[in-house]
């Protein structure tokens, strides 16, 4: 008997699932992808697929049913060119979960990031997949750069992008972000600096071509930052899927757009990041997908007299922007949808929607332009099997909007519902937990007394995560050396070696992340502080890295160390807060990475040693 009634309890709670599990889309318009004229269908949807679509299709008794008469149905978007660690204001905190939210709530339902390294994306992975983060389908960018190139100007370390001059070194450090899962290669390929700053190096043809069949031999695709006619046309040649940026240097020839169908090069040219900004109010929607730091900051500038743009080469270089949109577009070429968003003034989620808007400034077609945003991205992302159009098969990733945004382009700011994977996203919440001042929550990990003292030979601290170096910014940075070194007794330490740039208040620093990336934060409640053992010549500073509400918060500490190795004891106390701006009140919960400086008068050598980093 009891037997039969958790049949039937079993039974039930099936019955319950296959109710929540089939969804029908009734009567939208339906653009779908594939840049078809739109006509009236419903859509079947059942674990998290469509099933079917048509305007006669049977429909479960037990479906859910959206009555979508007068709206527009259409794939989700993909945003091929995202910063999501980035803020877009200036002074607030970059958040991974506010901005993948933006992105959702914005009917962005896939993200290619290229703002983050290797060791952040099994901790970036794990978060959206246990559900920390509310995320869109996030695919995650090894970057390969120049010595002196583009994307090795951050003072981010060795470790952010992988820098090759030489097609051996290109094919090596493809196989050495393998072991990481990369979902597709970020390449910096071209200097050019848009005649505002002086050009940075730029990656030779024979360089690029041996990365690109690397990659491709292991199933990735190469998305480029291209921004001249030269270099593109290199970069086709080279079998690139998709140059991520416009080109803006010279208008596009017919023998781009030749090499360019040959190959099947997407175009994506990221006109959001380029438009010239005179806008001084917040635009609609966008507010919903700032917090209130960031807000208060945007209606500030409003508020202030605008001024004339006077930015020759910035003018210049937008006006051949467009130019080239409608020349490729006249062309054939296969256009993407990309932003550069997280860079000042590109707002994460807002900014793919305004693309829409500016590929069709520039000569598309509303029609076109959501294909591009779709089917077309998808294509060139390689996920086209699975997702881009609303075709049966796919996943049901969606997005409802009043209106008709493939006559009326404007019309996609109207969205009304999203749906991920089949499930409709609540936009509401997700709006209100953008809208909060906090940072979104991340559960602490519990530190360990031990950080690092250096007896493995990976690179890696006791907690697993990689010890990393970083300067001072720009291509006249501080050089630095980092390695372990033997001491007595069979006993390693850690020595830091650099010299310092040419420039006011330079450093260089090696750094401890308490996690993978310094992704999750650490609990040290349990501790009091600080201790390791240090040799030197000289003054040294200890940085504590946490979550902060404006950006990464920094407590610091000075110490000095001699040419005889000491035991140095840094309190918790007698860190000091770097920037006065930030809240006074620590909790000790949200510790992200220990970081000891080397700083000094411009052009002078340091150096450091360090062994058994821990807590007491």
């Amino acid at each position: 008997m009891i037997h039969r009634r958790w049949i039937a309890l079993l039974l039930l709670a099936a019955a319950s699932l296959c109710a929540q599990d089939h969804v029908a889309i009734l009567g939208a318009l339906v653009v779908d992808g594939t840049g078809a004229e739109p006509t009236q269908q419903n859509v079947l949807i059942r674990a998290g697929r469509i099933v079917a679509v048509g305007a006669e299709i049977a429909i479960p008794a037990d479906a859910r049913r959206v009555d979508a008469r007068g709206q527009t149905l259409l794939p989700g978007l993909i945003d091929l060119h995202t910063h999501v660690p980035y803020s877009a204001v200036t002074g607030v905190s970059g958040d991974w979960g506010k901005n993948l939210k933006a992105y959702l709530y914005s009917g962005v339902t896939t993200v290619v990031d290229f703002g983050t390294y290797p060791e952040t994306f099994e901790p970036v992975r794990r978060l959206i997949e246990q559900g920390v983060w509310i995320a869109p389908r996030v695919n995650l960018a090894a970057r390969l750069t120049t010595p002196g190139g583009h994307g090795a100007e951050g003072g981010r370390g060795d470790f952010f992008s992988q820098e090759v001059t030489t097609a051996r070194e290109a094919r090596a450090a493809v196989r050495r972000v393998l072991p990481y899962k990369p979902d597709v290669i970020k390449v910096f390929t071209d200097g050019w600096r848009y005649g505002a700053a002086p050009d940075m190096s730029s990656m030779t043809e024979e360089t690029l071509t041996a990365l690109v069949e690397e990659a491709h031999r292991h199933n990735m695709k190469v998305l480029t930052h291209t921004v001249t006619l030269a270099k593109a046309k290199e970069a086709v040649r080279a079998g690139v899927d998709v140059i991520a940026h416009g080109i803006g240097d010279a208008q596009a020839d017919l023998e781009l757009v030749r090499l360019m169908q040959q190959k099947g090069t997407t175009y994506a040219p990221t006109l959001a990041v380029y438009e010239p900004r005179q806008q001084r109010t917040l635009a609609p929607m966008l507010s919903e997908l700032l917090e209130p730091a960031a807000r208060k900051l945007l209606e500030a500038a409003a508020a202030r007299p605008a001024t004339a743009v006077t930015d020759v080469p910035r003018a210049r270089r937008w006006r051949i922007l467009m130019e080239n949109t409608a020349a490729l577009r006249a062309g054939g070429v296969s256009f993407g949808l990309g932003t550069d968003a997280g860079v000042t003034g590109t707002y994460h989620g807002w900014a793919s929607l305004r693309e829409l808007e500016l590929l069709v400034m520039g000569g598309l077609t509303p029609l076109e332009a959501l294909t591009a945003g779709t089917g077309n991205s998808a294509k060139a992302l390689g996920v086209d099997a699975d997702r881009g159009t609303v075709s049966p098969g796919k996943l049901a990733d969606l997005v409802l909007v009043e209106g008709t945004p493939h006559k009326s382009i404007s019309d996609i700011y109207r969205i009304r519902s999203v749906f991920l994977g089949g499930r409709e996203i609540d936009r509401a919440s997700l709006a209100r937990q953008i809208g909060t001042s906090e940072p979104t929550p991340i559960p602490a990990r519990k530190a360990p007394r031990m950080i690092a003292d250096f007896q493995r030979s990976d690179g890696r601290t006791n907690l697993g995560s990689l010890v990393v170096n970083s300067t001072d910014s720009g291509h006249d940075n501080s050089k630095m050396l980092y390695l372990r070194t033997g001491r007595k007794g069979g006993n390693y330490a850690l020595t830091v070696v650099t010299r310092l740039g040419e420039k006011d208040k330079p450093f260089a620093a090696v750094n401890f992340p308490l996690s993978p990336g310094a992704i999750e934060p650490v609990d040290v409640r349990a501790y009091r502080g600080v201790r390791f053992d240090a040799r030197g010549d000289g003054s040294y500073r200890l940085l504590a890295v946490t979550r902060g509400v404006r950006d990464q918060a920094h407590f610091q500490a000075p110490f000095r160390a001699q040419s005889k190795w000491k035991n140095v004891k840094i309190s918790f106390d007698s860190l000091r807060r770097e920037e006065t701006r930030l809240p006074a009140s620590w909790t000790g919960t949200d510790l992200l990475q220990l970081v000891f400086e080397i700083s000094g008068p411009a052009s002078t050598h340091g150096w450091l040693e360090l062994d058994n980093v821990r807590f007491y």
